[in-house]
């Protein structure tokens, strides 16, 4: 009797979960397990399952439902992984999710509409259209920062967009990603939406089965992996990478105003964002009045004693509170907080002052409770030092004058931008929100995560009438037909501004 063939190394795949019922443990299994998956995906997106809106609206309607029926379960594991306070899951996670799902639940029906074009003088009696048609079987990667918008946003738009998906947790957040696997086959279609829980040295070896659209929300050096790794398959990709976000605060603002929201954007979550202000450029004579704004509301949103605040998060894990902890010890000087406790992976929220750009601080993407403060002599040199940056994700800028506002935003680039608040722009549905450069490629939120998950296939709808004309085009090539299509070009730019006759 002949051996049973050998298993794959698991080291060189990932380690997925085994679907199990609610209240089993997530049994670890062989790799060959997305294969199937991504198998049984194309079978069922092959057969059409996806494409009908009745199908699409009611799986729309099964993500609400998840997560008005298990709103205790997402509180506990996100309070498990992040120490997140309720109203922070609730409003940052749930309810953003839920918006985006009514959205596209309330629109599909116009999302899914051709779009006509304008027509030329050679195309009048024909159609000329464009039709979003789903890519297939799409890969998303969420992250560890808000684990559950980065899975099931994006989610969203591939439900919307008719496509099936194979959905990536973060394996930081271990029982949030735990909650996902166990849930959603209890309320999405089982052949067509499925969740793995892999690890990110393996990503890309997953990305390289081939996907029809690789969905990343993470950093750099990961995001740059799975691009390469796309690349190998020609997938076509969508990068939502951290950056360095600027916030420059000027003389002419409202300093408590500006305090309050900055403190609220940055600390949230324990600063674990890829949307917060990242440091602060300020006017060189508002920096004591800005820090001890700052500190003032930090004691009212966490008290004298963060620590023992019901609102305020701990870091994800040991390697990413030791990587905070470094920067902050090596960079500038504390001016508040700056205490650690590493056994509770605890940072205080933290402001640093007397910072300059070659601090460590100021050289990484920090996803944890410290900002730095940096003083600049006026707007000018705030611009040009952000613009010495690579391109950031998120550009923000408080000040009462307008000119201010409008310098900052057209004469820096960045994936968004936003005055005299921070992150909201982050979160609307009718926002597009993606990074540019080194902040990533791509956008999503409401109608553009639809697009993002759709190709636009141009269609030209003809007849067979008028051959009278296009003959034109044909062999042997003649002088007069070349004369006499010259003459109709001209008519046509000059009635539309542009020329197009065949």
């Amino acid at each position: 009797m002949s051996s049973p063939p050998t298993s794959p190394s698991p080291a060189k795949w990932f380690k997925a979960l085994r679907r199990t019922r609610l209240g089993e443990p997530c049994l670890k299994t062989y790799p060959l397990e997305c294969v199937d998956l991504l198998k049984r995906s194309r079978v069922a997106f092959q057969a059409g399952r996806t494409l009908k809106e009745g199908f699409r609206l009611a799986q729309l309607e099964a993500v609400v439902q998840m997560l008005e029926e298990h709103e205790c379960g997402f509180v506990d594991a996100l309070g498990r992984d992040l120490h997140k306070p309720k109203f922070e899951t609730v409003v940052s996670e749930l309810i953003l999710v839920k918006n985006e799902a009514l959205h596209a639940n309330n629109n599909l029906k116009k999302w899914m509409q051709p779009q006509y074009v304008e027509r030329n003088l050679s195309t009048t009696l024909d159609e000329c259209l464009m039709v979003s048609e789903p890519l297939g079987v799409v890969f998303i990667m969420g992250n560890w920062c808000s684990p559950v918008q980065t899975c099931l946003v994006p989610l969203v738009g591939a439900i919307a967009a008719g496509n099936c998906a194979i959905i990536s947790p973060s394996e930081y957040t271990a029982h949030t990603a735990e909650l996902l696997h166990r849930l959603i086959p209890f309320y999405l279609d089982n052949e067509c939406f499925h969740v793995i829980l892999a690890g990110a040295n393996d990503l890309p070896e997953v990305v390289e089965l081939r996907f029809d659209h690789v969905f990343f929300t993470g950093n750099r050096k990961e995001g740059s992996r799975i691009a390469r790794a796309a690349a190998c398959t020609l997938t076509p990709v969508t990068l939502i990478l951290g950056g360095k976000n600027p916030c420059y605060v000027d003389q002419h603002c409202d300093i408590a105003i500006t305090a309050q929201r900055i403190a609220w954007a940055r600390f949230h979550n324990a600063g674990q964002s890829l949307a917060a202000p990242d440091y602060i450029l300020c006017h060189t004579d508002i920096q004591a009045q800005l820090v001890q704004a700052l500190k003032c509301y930090l004691i009212e949103f966490y008290g004298s004693d963060p620590r023992e605040s019901r609102s305020y998060g701990r870091m994800v894990n040991l390697e990413i509170f030791n990587r905070t902890r470094d920067m902050l010890w090596r960079s500038g000087k504390v001016a508040v907080g700056g205490q650690v406790i590493e056994a509770e992976k605890y940072i205080a929220p933290t402001i640093l002052t007397e910072v300059v750009e070659s601090d460590p601080i100021m050289q990484q993407d920090v996803f944890g409770p410290v900002v730095p403060v940096l003083t600049v002599n006026n707007m000018d040199e705030a611009i040009v030092f952000i613009n010495k940056q690579e391109k950031p994700l998120c550009v923000y800028a408080f000040s009462k004058n307008n000119e201010v506002i409008s310098r900052l935003m057209s004469e820096t680039s960045s994936g968004s931008f936003c005055s005299n608040d921070s992150v909201l722009q982050s979160l609307m549905v009718a926002l597009p929100f993606g990074g540019v450069g080194a902040s990533g490629m791509g956008s999503y939120h409401g109608r553009y995560s639809f697009d993002t998950f759709s190709h636009r296939k141009s269609c030209l709808l003809r007849g067979t009438r008028f051959e009278c004309v296009t003959y034109l085009r044909y062999p042997p090539y003649e002088d007069r037909n070349l004369s006499l299509m010259s003459w109709a070009c001209t008519l046509s730019q000059r009635s539309q501004g542009w020329c197009q006759i065949l």
